[in-house]
């Protein structure tokens, strides 16, 4: 099975045809209950369990974890909280390049735990570009995917626990408008194979997708409103399509770069959204407040280009004291000593609606770890 993953992988005409039969079976029928990334970059955030209770008390019922952290796998046992469970890119070269340690892996960190742990997800490696800081990881990202997946799929369970990678909104060339959106030219070589794993295991794409940063890097084009959900009207009209948000947009450019590859369908789960609340340009706790309220709110629409509800994770629990630069410690839902930040809830007592400023009426969101 090892050398049916090596290289790109192809398929044959018939099995894209199939594949495009039940493409209506791929796409999600989850609702639209918000996520939360736990991160622990903290030196005061409290213990694993009293943060699962958190999650708990506050209808929190899906959960990013970066690593396999064991007092929170643990914690997480029969709490029915589904989980992205991430591999750190520090262990992307080992588990490509070793077999048994793949294995091992998952025994340690998936099997030990499910299912009295609802792992859903595995991201293996987070952001991994081939251009830049990290490129260096890039040649391990699918062949680690591919190992991970074979260790669950000799257990039975890659229907139920999908295996995937993180990436963000830079692998993106061109956005606008979104149905013109495609990958950027020198990172196809990296994402096309990836895309034809996703599309043989039936896996979604994770993205990390956030308008606070697409808005103060050109906040001459971009409106403040339109990034936070509160344009009173369409903003940007794309064929049938009209935009009246920022996160449509972009989140819809990337359904049409993964549709413009023509390999085949692929789901998109936005595994990061947040806006931080101080520390930078555009930082205030209203901003942030007004952004992951109407998140919580919209998701449950979908985009223009797929209008059913989007899975989505806000960024990030807590407030991280030992991140960096400043404004990337001010991202948390909640403060360390576990008392909410905004006056939102995450659940499905949520109404519906959007809000704008000056409402106070609301739910809240998170941002990520790495």
């Amino acid at each position: 099975m090892a050398s049916f993953f090596a290289g790109t992988i192809r398929f044959s005409l018939a099995s894209l045809f199939l594949l495009g039969l039940f493409t209506l079976n791929l796409i999600p029928t989850a609702d639209a209950q918000i996520g939360i990334c736990y991160g622990m970059m903290g030196n005061n955030l409290p213990p694993a369990n009293e943060v699962i209770a958190l999650y708990k008390a506050n209808n929190i019922k899906r959960m990013r974890l970066y690593d396999p952290n064991q007092p929170a796998l643990n914690a997480l046992r029969d709490s029915g909280i589904e989980l992205i469970l991430g591999i750190p890119n520090s262990d992307l070269q080992t588990l490509a390049t070793n077999q048994d340690s793949a294995r091992q892996w998952v025994q340690r960190n998936v099997l030990n735990f499910y299912p009295r742990v609802k792992i859903k997800y595995i991201a293996v490696g987070n952001e991994v570009s081939p251009v830049g800081g990290s490129s260096w990881l890039a040649q391990y990202v699918l062949p680690a995917t591919q190992n991970v997946y074979q260790a669950i799929r000799a257990q039975g369970l890659h229907d139920q626990i999908k295996v995937t990678t993180a990436i963000d909104m830079t692998l993106i060339g061109n956005s606008f408008p979104p149905s013109k959106g495609s990958f950027r030219s020198d990172v196809r070589s990296y994402l096309d194979p990836f895309i034809g794993y996703l599309v043989y295991a039936g896996a979604p794409l994770l993205v990390n997708v956030y308008p606070y940063f697409s808005y103060i890097g050109n906040p001459r084009d971009i409106s403040l409103p339109y990034a936070l959900f509160t344009s009173p009207s369409v903003m940007v009209q794309d064929g049938p399509n009209g935009y009246q948000n920022l996160f449509d947009a972009m989140l819809d450019s990337v359904h049409a770069a993964l549709d413009n590859t023509g390999i085949g369908w692929v789901n998109v789960v936005v595994s990061e959204s947040g806006w931080p609340s101080d520390g930078g340009a555009a930082t205030s706790y209203d901003n942030a407040r007004i952004y992951l309220d109407n998140l919580i709110r919209h998701v449950g629409k979908g985009t223009p280009r797929r209008p059913w509800a989007t899975e989505a994770y806000i960024f990030a629990m807590f407030d991280e004291n030992q991140k960096s630069p400043e404004l990337e410690k001010h991202f948390g839902v909640f403060y360390p000593n576990k008392q909410k930040k905004y006056p939102f809830g995450f659940g499905g007592e949520r109404r519906d609606g959007e809000i704008f400023e000056g409402d106070f009426n609301g739910t809240a969101s998170l941002k990520s770890d790495m």
